[in-house]
């Protein structure tokens, strides 16, 4: 697996050789460790795209950890982003759909890189893309660096591998394995490219010893991983975890929480594409493989291994396991207003709501109605799982980072605008990211037109500000905006609306019954916790010592 070489690992800073490829255009070449890259010049900021981190993923590679990039002489170009990992071929358009089609290849594990013209020693800020694990891309507009990159701070985002070829575990691939595991393979791609960062970061004028995390969604969900893995120990310093979701994992070789054991889906997985063994599987089309695997119902998601991810994530966070680092992370008001696929189906009435929910949540069904009341059930459908996904992950981050000593920053974003609120969206999943990366006039053309308003990139000037800062020092702070307290005894948050405002105690009672149902279940063993909330949810175990 991979090994971490800490006396081998900080390059001294490369040289910076402006070659002009035109009198008007000069090409900024970087000599890092890897090797010479060219790329483009945006104005005082410096972009190199494509840069491969490990070789092709493919053939014998299929379902191996990441082989290092060999190292190049010759001045490489770094003008293009590299392909997309495989992903499903897209159906129906959503409000997540890309302007065109994403070039695929299943030769994908490259970064990109932003930086300041001059910068030495910057932050820098690793960004990690959504999509389920299933889809998404380094490339996506929404997560140019430009604007961050602006504010001093390096910025990389990478790929990693997605679906079955990045996440199926198997009893074949675990025997041919040196440490007899299998799966987590995007999450070991992950690892490898923060590697690739602290090997080669100074000679984009970035600090190696200040490297920042940070993803959304199913890549706040790898942020968690990251914090769990000791393999990727030591390698950051900061993390930033936007609706994240602290699910329950299947278990390498044993049935747990009501899931097979990873590697027996992989076996099933295998069935269903009808493979005679891992040659044959090895040998599919990597386009046919993921588009059959998505139809068959593969859920690709991390495996509990014992190594790479030790322990279900709530156990590795309540013994304090995991990285201790300052974090600033939250959720969306209306996260599941565009992902409705995780919401149940309304009832014909609230009297038949409510007799559901008291049938599944026995001694706490009243704390349950009081959060998510009968009488506006059609709201609660949406809240109740929003909150268990999203709202408890943010708020048990935060209090077990401080719970480790460390600076824990909470959001609630209940942003909405005209375009947006018109099609009941409000503050949706991912609906922040514009504003982060101060992309606001770079949304999709599926995505409720943001405003071109002084209103709108002022807030979205704050935000850039206070994930810049985090990067650079571990404290959010803007120019224009409330100081952010950290989450502390008060429980504070930042409820960033029109404007970002300080307050404390966000939803009473919400995080303390997820964390009750979570306990229970885990407890009992033979339940998950996910999406199944609310009017999904099996009938609660009952009391439990030490979860009550």
């Amino acid at each position: 697996m991979i090994r971490h070489h800490h006396h081998l690992l900080l390059a001294a800073s490369a040289l910076l050789t402006p070659v002009a490829t035109a009198a008007q255009n000069p090409a900024p070449v970087v000599r890092a460790p890897a090797g010479p890259v060219a790329g483009t010049l945006d104005g005082d900021i410096r972009v190199f795209r494509g840069i491969p981190y490990a070789q092709a993923p493919i053939g014998s590679l299929r379902w191996k950890p990441p082989v290092p990039a060999p190292a190049w002489t010759s001045v490489r170009a770094a003008t293009d982003f590299g392909p997309a990992c495989i992903q499903p071929t897209p159906k129906a358009p959503n409000v997540y759909t890309p302007p065109a089609p994403l070039p695929t290849n299943e030769d994908c594990l490259s970064l990109n890189v932003w930086t300041p013209k001059h910068a030495t020693k910057a932050p820098v800020f690793v960004w990690i893309h959504g999509g389920s694990l299933v889809a998404g891309s380094s490339r996506e507009v929404t997560y140019d660096g430009r604007e961050l990159a602006k504010r001093g701070i390096v910025v990389v985002s990478i790929n990693y591998r997605l679906g079955a070829l990045g996440w199926m575990a198997h009893p074949a691939l675990s025997q041919e394995s040196g440490q007899h595991v299998s799966g987590n393979y995007g999450l070991l791609d992950q690892i490898a490219a923060l590697q690739w960062v602290r090997r080669n970061i100074a000679g984009f004028g970035g600090d190696a010893r200040n490297v920042t995390i940070a993803g959304e969604s199913a890549g706040a969900l790898s942020v968690m991983f990251l914090m769990e893995a000791p393999t990727a120990r030591g390698l950051f310093n900061k993390a930033v975890a936007e609706s994240a979701y602290m699910i329950s994992l299947p278990e390498l070789r044993r049935a747990a929480y009501g899931m097979p054991s990873g590697e027996a889906m992989g076996q099933m997985l295998q069935a269903g594409l009808k493979a005679p063994d891992l040659a044959g599987l090895r040998a599919m089309s990597a386009q046919e493989l993921t588009d059959r695997a998505a139809k068959l119902g593969f859920f690709p998601i991390g495996t509990v291994d014992g190594q790479i991810l030790p322990a279900q994530m709530t156990t590795t966070f309540d013994e304090g396991k995991q990285a201790a680092v300052p974090i600033l992370t939250g959720f969306n008001q209306g996260e599941i207003r565009s992902l409705r696929v995780l919401a149940a189906k309304a009832p014909t009435s609230a009297a038949a709501y409510e007799q559901a929910i008291r049938g599944r949540y026995g001694d706490l069904a009243d704390a349950f109605l009081r959060l998510y009341p009968a009488a506006d059930y059609q709201e609660s459908i949406l809240e109740a799982p929003r909150d268990a996904l999203y709202g408890w992950t943010a708020e048990r981050l935060a209090r077990k980072q401080q719970a480790l000593g460390q600076r824990a920053y909470l959001y609630l974003f209940d942003h909405g605008y005209p375009a947006m609120d018109a099609t009941d969206l409000h503050a949706f999943h991912a609906s922040e990211l514009p504003y982060v990366f101060g992309t606001v006039k770079a949304a999709g053309p599926n995505w409720p037109a943001i405003p071109d308003t002084p209103a709108e990139h002022a807030l979205s000037s704050a935000m850039v500000d206070y994930w810049a800062s985090f990067a650079r020092n571990g404290v959010p702070t803007s120019r224009n905006a409330p100081a952010w307290p950290a989450f502390g005894k008060d429980r504070a948050y930042l409820h960033i609306t029109d404007t970002p405002r300080v307050r404390t105690a966000l939803m009473p009672g919400m995080f303390e019954l997820n964390e009750t149902v979570m306990c229970r279940r885990r407890a009992d063993g033979t339940q998950a916790w996910n999406w199944n909330v609310g009017l999904s949810a099996p009938t609660l175990p009952a009391k439990t010592a030490g979860c009550d």
